[in-house]
């Protein structure tokens, strides 16, 4: 992929196992070098196939200290073509084995793991549903550890099984949205030996019936519990106030078809109030969970699952333009997916360069030095 002089710490090293879908008269241009320059272009403001192009035009003297280019900068048709012919799930894992090269889960971490949809990709033409993406976020680092591929958000429920499978999970505790909530799914995360904290909705026969009418009895004093355990968190931001609470208690005996649900431990229920412009609102969500009742650790789990939308998926609308993106072809689409997260992996443990995301890719593709520091090659 580089010259031998290159320095060989390097991530792109997990690229070795990546195998070039081109026949060979047709390979006028390094499979290597181009996922380099659209690395590097990502992370420097490019969001497609043009503008890692015109990347490459600009930086020509600069690749040429990393990369050989036979050929000269490959055209955005070549990049395209190039991403549509890699098979996305080989690709998928080279990134999970550049992220376990680095981070490894500690006891109590909490992984998120949601879905976004890409809507742009929808392509009613050829009858293709847009890309639908499930990863695997840890909230605290703010790293994503992996994600798979769906061409509909009801098959997130055969997704989230193969991404848990592809993770090394040893004592983290993986939160999951309602769509989650399944049997198979808990099984599985104690299969990886982790804890599940499972959102709740009525996907699951007698489930959030039992549950609310459980809190509904604490409320109205027609239950007792006393290892009920309670928790108020109270936060100021974007011009709004927020108070949540957390209830928890063990599962209680009247929760039909408790034992299905692998080493079921725990239910909490979480209210949240705020003002925004003025105006009152709440919401009231419910979950169960193989770890205790204790509302602390439940409520930080919670809280941390929510900060994926912030942390992620609004990042990858707001500064990649994913829900924009044109790329129609299942594996250009799914690959170009991957590149993203990618890329905000490494600007976001990089602590070198000020600012937020955007700021930090604007650097980089201004400054030469700080982009070989996100890649490692300085």
């Amino acid at each position: 992929m580089v010259h031998d002089s290159k320095p060989s710490v390097s991530f792109f090293h997990h690229f070795d196992t990546l195998e070039d879908p081109r026949i060979k008269r047709c390979q006028r241009h390094k499979l290597g070098d181009i996922l380099f320059l659209a690395v590097c272009a990502m992370l420097s403001g490019a969001n497609d196939f043009v503008a890692m192009q015109k990347f490459g035009t600009a930086k020509r003297l600069w690749l040429d200290k990393f990369l050989e280019l036979p050929n000269g900068i490959p055209s955005h048709d070549t990049i395209g073509r190039v991403f549509s012919l890699l098979n996305a799930e080989r690709f998928i894992q080279c990134f999970i084995s550049w992220v376990q090269s680095f981070h490894e889960v500690s006891s109590g971490e909490v992984i998120a793991v949601d879905g976004k949809t890409a809507r742009a990709s929808l392509d009613r033409a050829s009858g293709k549903n847009p890309l639908h993406v499930v990863s695997a976020w840890a909230s605290a680092n703010r790293v994503v550890l992996g994600e798979v591929m769906v061409d509909d958000k009801s098959n997130e429920i055969t997704a989230i099984p193969k991404l848990l499978e592809m993770l090394e999970l040893r004592g983290a505790i993986v939160t999951i949205d309602a769509m989650g909530c399944q049997k198979d799914i808990a099984a599985k995360v104690r299969e990886r030996e982790a804890d599940y904290v499972l959102a709740v909705k009525g996907n699951q026969e007698h489930l959030e019936e039992d549950v609310v009418n459980y809190f509904a009895g604490l409320d109205e004093g027609n239950k007792r519990n006393r290892q009920r355990t309670q928790s108020r968190r109270r936060s100021k931001g974007h011009g709004r106030v927020e108070t949540r609470w957390c209830d928890a208690v063990p599962v209680p005996e009247t929760l039909r078809n408790k034992d299905e649900w692998k080493d079921l431990q725990s239910i909490c229920r979480v209210t949240r109030c705020w003002t925004e412009r003025g105006e009152e609102k709440s919401e009231v969500r419910y979950f169960i969970s193989s770890l205790g009742a204790d509302a602390k650790v439940l409520a930080k789990a919670i809280l941390s699952h929510w900060g994926v939308e912030n942390g992620l998926h609004w990042v990858l609308d707001m500064y990649f333009a994913e829900d924009r993106s044109r790329a129609r072809t299942e594996e250009a689409a799914a690959n170009l997916a991957v590149l993203r997260r990618w890329a905000i992996t490494l600007l976001r443990q990089d602590t070198t360069i000020k600012g937020g995301i955007e700021k930090k890719r604007l650097q980089a593709g201004w400054n030469e030095t700080l982009l070989e520091g996100l890649l490692g090659l300085s």
